[in-house]
């Protein structure tokens, strides 16, 4: 009996290696891997010069603190802010500690301001992360269970509506920012109009609040742009990343511009282990796979195709509610709860993952082929079918 704690319902099975969009188990089994660790694993698994590169720095140095200058973590930031056209970033070791260090700046901006009680607009059936300040600005009530009290300072709104957040603005002059997915994941993949992006920008310059954007899932090129929000053509002040960034090895960033630059100063936050050399070797190898290998395209371009080529399986199956996203996170929404084709799915050796209860999420590695990502909707489709007629 494992002594791990019992906070995630496992599925049976222990992966023994990866090469590329494929797994195996300790069984010899080979799976297609259409979940990317949740949006993690970018380059997908035993990338040569991932590999390499994280050999190499493991050789000379794997931490350094805070206290010192970090060369990896310098190099590192000055690429994410020349992507994302932003000023500084704090990075940490996750999206939690990212969202949390941007929910902190968001008060420190407030109290700047002499807001006594400054609070910060979120969306319902949003995601943020775990721990008491981003589980309390999550918009899910199963999450967050248990764990009352919860932390105030959030007002939340319905996804999508502007009209709501200026009804907001109204009646509420504690307002600091708002916070808020370009691409709900874990809500079940619900994107924001593009329009409704660009009047945000606009509302948030209006009321002096900082917009401040998780890209935790759908940032580092998944939609087909280095950020979700640059479909858009907008700026955020607060950037949040993690998942994808470091493709396996764990490291978050909070980026800032405009007026949320130079909020944070010595002693304001920190992380003992964020930004070691280790990670940030990591983020760059990354980056610069992504640019080499002109994956941000190749995201673009798959995401078509996968939307396509379910659209065309799936045609006229009753049961089937919509297929949507962005590159390459997709959502195929059924009519009723669907949690069980996970296992489903893995016994026919594709991981795939359900959330919202009933929309199947897709997070594939941006080095996946075109006859893999066949291979992924051939696959699924009968079992999808099946399921919906039973």
């Amino acid at each position: 009996m494992s002594h791990v704690m019992n906070t995630y319902a496992r599925l049976p099975v222990f992966f023994a290696r990866g090469e590329g969009a494929w797994l195996w188990d300790t069984d010899g089994k080979r799976y297609l891997d259409g979940l990317a660790g949740i949006a993690v694993n970018t380059l997908g698994h035993a990338h040569p010069r991932f590999t390499a590169a994280l050999t190499e720095q493991i050789g000379k140095l794997v931490h350094c603190s805070n206290v010192y200058q970090v060369r990896g973590q310098e190099l590192l930031a000055d690429k994410l802010c020349s992507l994302a056209r932003m000023q500084e970033v704090f990075f940490c070791n996750s999206g939690c500690e990212a969202n949390e260090a941007a929910i902190k700046l968001a008060r420190m901006f407030g109290h700047k301001r002499d807001i006594d009680n400054p609070a910060i607009i979120v969306m319902e059936k949003a995601f943020h992360g775990r721990t008491l300040a981003t589980l309390s600005a999550t918009g899910n009530r199963k999450v967050q269970v248990g764990f009352e009290p919860l932390v105030g300072g959030f007002v939340r709104v319905p996804y999508n509506d502007l009209p709501a957040l200026r009804q907001v603005a109204l009646h509420n002059s504690n307002i600091v920012a708002v916070l808020v997915e370009p691409i709900q994941g874990e809500g079940g993949i619900r994107t924001l109009d593009i329009e409704y992006l660009q009047q945000l920008r606009t509302l948030c310059d209006e009321q002096n609040w900082l917009l401040m954007l998780d890209e935790v899932q759908c940032g580092i090129a998944r939609t087909g742009k280095w950020f979700a929000h640059q479909h858009a053509n907008i700026l955020p002040d607060v950037m949040t990343l993690a998942k994808g960034l470091g493709s396996g090895v764990p490291i978050g960033a909070c980026l800032t511009a405009g007026k949320a630059a130079g909020v944070f100063g010595p002693g304001n936050h920190g992380s003992t282990f964020g930004g070691n050399p280790l990670a940030c070797t990591a983020g760059l190898t990354t980056l610069d796979v992504i640019e080499q290998d002109q994956l941000l395209a190749h995201a673009d371009q798959l995401g078509r195709y996968l939307q396509q080529a379910f659209a065309t399986q799936l045609a006229g199956v009753s049961g089937v509610v919509e297929i949507r996203g962005q590159g390459l996170m997709l959502g195929i929404e059924l009519s009723k709860p669907c949690g069980d084709l996970v296992k489903l799915a893995l016994a026919q050796g594709l991981l795939i993952n359900v959330t919202a209860d009933s929309v199947i999420r897709l997070l594939p590695p941006l080095i996946m082929s075109q006859a893999e990502a066949q291979l992924l909707v051939d696959g699924l489709c009968p079992i999808i079918k099946d399921f919906l007629q039973s």
